[in-house]
């Protein structure tokens, strides 16, 4: 699916939302001064330019050859690489960590995988930015009943396309399965259809 919307992401959601430009302006406000941003399903680098204005680096890596193309060619001087969320294999590397826009495409078998990857990949104390898309409950349970008539298998909160997945899970199984990968909240809100969490990798 990302390789179908790589050409035109931009052109369709390239738009910096006002919550999500204050979370990534508090990320860096906790990063030490040019340290490096792992934006891991980076897209199209959409958050790029407000990392390299801090000052700071980042390097970007996404599942997706076309989205890294498009991110490449906007910022040849970033640093991507081909890789899934779920194979994440970081060891204290990053100064911040930011997986935004992207965890609604992981299935709830995979969320603590990818969280505790997330947090790996963060030095001790660093901070890590990370984004919720909110469903409207009833428009999420009338797409699950239709989606499990076609004969396609989805899960509870679970929205099927036609095309991908999309997993909305609760805000309390969200911070069961951050407490479980050993991730502190510092700050939590909603805002533009996302639950927002600005967390710390304790140490």
């Amino acid at each position: 699916m990302t390789a179908i919307h790589a050409p035109t992401y931009d052109e369709h959601w390239g738009e910096i939302m006002p919550s999500h430009a204050a979370f990534v302006e508090a990320l860096l406000a906790r990063t030490r001064d040019a340290g490096t941003v792992l934006d891991a399903a980076c897209g199209t680098g959409k958050y790029w330019p407000l990392v390299l204005a801090s000052g700071r680096t980042v390097v970007g890596v996404d599942q997706s050859p076309g989205m890294l193309a498009v991110a490449a060619a906007k910022h040849p001087e970033v640093p991507v690489g081909r890789v899934g969320l779920q194979e994440l294999a970081f060891d204290a590397a990053f100064d911040a960590v930011m997986c935004v826009d992207a965890l609604e495409n992981v299935g709830p078998e995979d969320w603590l995988v990818v969280v505790a990857g997330l947090a790996r990949a963060a030095r001790p104390g660093a901070p890590i930015y990370l984004t919720v898309e909110q469903a409207d409950e009833a428009a999420l349970a009338a797409s699950f009943e239709a989606a499990r008539r076609a004969g396609h298998p989805v899960l509870p909160r679970e929205d099927f396309d036609g095309v991908g997945y999309h997993h909305f899970p609760v805000a309390g199984q969200v911070r069961a399965w951050l407490a479980e990968a050993g991730l502190e909240i510092l700050d939590e809100r909603r805002g533009d259809e996302y639950l927002h969490l600005l967390l710390r990798r304790p140490g």
